[in-house]
């Protein structure tokens, strides 16, 4: 790995580009989202919002993105890069009806298809697997499902304030270690300065995403970064015939993948549709817990970041070693799951105190159902609230997509 200083500094300033304009319009995208009414409205007591939130954050995350790459990629733009690109703008035209028209499921989901398409027709896709070549007929759909997969597991996780701006970054970070290390590979240079734009629009929109949050990223921002981070990763890290390297992206993308797979195995087995919204996401699990909603962001940070850690070692290290490292990981996350899926009960307060820990949020008005288990919350706090009081105004909910 030879880098050359004028690179890095190319890198640097993309992501440097990409926070500031990101972090400069996600104001101005909070007034326009309040104006066309692209609002989170809040659905009961429990909730820690007490006021309607604009939800089409991730608008600011894509201008930010788009800014920079335009500036510092604008010479090198292949026809791959060309309809990943295209595709983005129509995943992103997709979130932003949905932020304010809420559309249903199965819609949705198709468009997500068709962008997917768009960008293996322009020649990105899933050659290699294992050190095996795929064929074009097996290649075309593993793309596809690739993509589609990984925009809507990002869209899963966002459901605590900053929980998907930070884990996306941190994705995208680790995946622009690896790239740094396989540089001088054209390619790898291409997708550092895509991923250093990911993870500067990511980090300018955060102070306004984080808890308490004053604006999300709704839609528009979750399929936006997850069709992101699985195009990159097609692009730049699926493009090599080493054995190891198809765990790359299911490392760097753990959680995210996990959270989705678990999600669907779940559904699945209650007799539910796989788009069918619940409580039982990793969030909602650390919630249970006991854990307040920062920590619980915290611990999800900390998870990614780890996985990131080991990704980085997966690439920098011979074969043999490589896989034994990924065996010790695939053991301690068994273990792990095991703690955190296993049989517990949301923690209580003692008798005769309130129970002070913070409560979830709507992940951005994008599950159905996800409020079903605070209905008898909400039937006791209507007894107790005189008749005459005015109740904020509810949103239908969706179905995850």
């Amino acid at each position: 790995m030879i880098l050359d200083p004028k690179f890095l500094l190319k890198v640097g300033l993309a992501l440097v580009c990409a926070a500031v304009v990101s972090c400069a319009l996600t104001p101005l995208v909070k007034v326009l989202a309040k104006k066309v009414g692209a609002m989170d409205i809040p659905k009961d007591e429990r909730r820690m919002h007490r006021v309607p939130i604009p939800r089409m954050g991730g608008m600011a995350i894509f201008l930010g993105f788009m800014v920079s790459v335009l500036i510092f990629q604008k010479l090198s733009i292949s026809a791959e890069l060309q309809g990943i690109l295209l595709g983005v703008v129509i995943i992103v035209i997709l979130g932003v009806m949905d932020d304010i028209l809420t559309l249903p499921a199965l819609p949705k989901f198709c468009v997500q298809i068709a962008a997917a398409i768009i960008v293996v027709l322009y020649g990105c896709r899933i050659e290699h697997f294992m050190g095996f070549t795929l064929p074009d007929w097996l290649s075309y759909p593993v793309t596809v499902i690739w993509i589609v997969a990984i925009t809507n597991a990002i869209n899963f996780i966002d459901g605590l304030d900053g929980l998907a701006a930070g884990v996306s970054a941190i994705s995208a970070g680790t995946m622009l270690i690896v790239a740094l290390l396989l540089v001088p590979d054209p390619t790898a240079m291409i997708c550092a300065v895509l991923l250093a734009a990911l993870v500067g629009a990511c980090v300018g929109f955060i102070p306004y995403n984080f808890n308490p949050a004053t604006i999300f990223m709704g839609d528009t921002g979750s399929t936006f970064l997850g069709f992101m981070l699985a195009c990159i990763s097609v692009f730049g890290l699926f493009k090599t015939y080493a054995v190891i390297s198809f765990a790359v992206p299911f490392l760097v993308l753990g959680l995210p993948i996990f959270d989705i797979c678990f999600a669907v195995i779940r559904r699945v087995a209650k007799g539910q549709s796989p788009m069918h919204a619940d409580r039982g996401h990793v969030h909602h699990r650390l919630i249970d817990m006991g854990f307040s909603q920062k920590q619980a962001v915290a611990i999800s940070y900390l998870l990614s970041a780890i996985l990131g850690l080991s990704a980085v070692v997966l690439t920098d290290r011979g074969e043999v070693q490589a896989m034994i490292f990924l065996l010790a990981i695939v053991i301690v996350g068994a273990i792990g799951v095991g703690l955190i899926f296993g049989k517990h009960h949301p923690k209580k307060p003692e008798v005769g105190q309130e129970n002070t820990s913070e409560p979830l949020r709507p992940a951005d008005a994008t599950e159905e159902g996800s409020t079903e288990s605070t209905e008898a919350a909400e039937s006791t706090k209507a007894q107790e609230t005189p008749k005459d009081a005015e109740t904020p105004e509810q949103e239908e909910p969706k179905d995850e997509a």
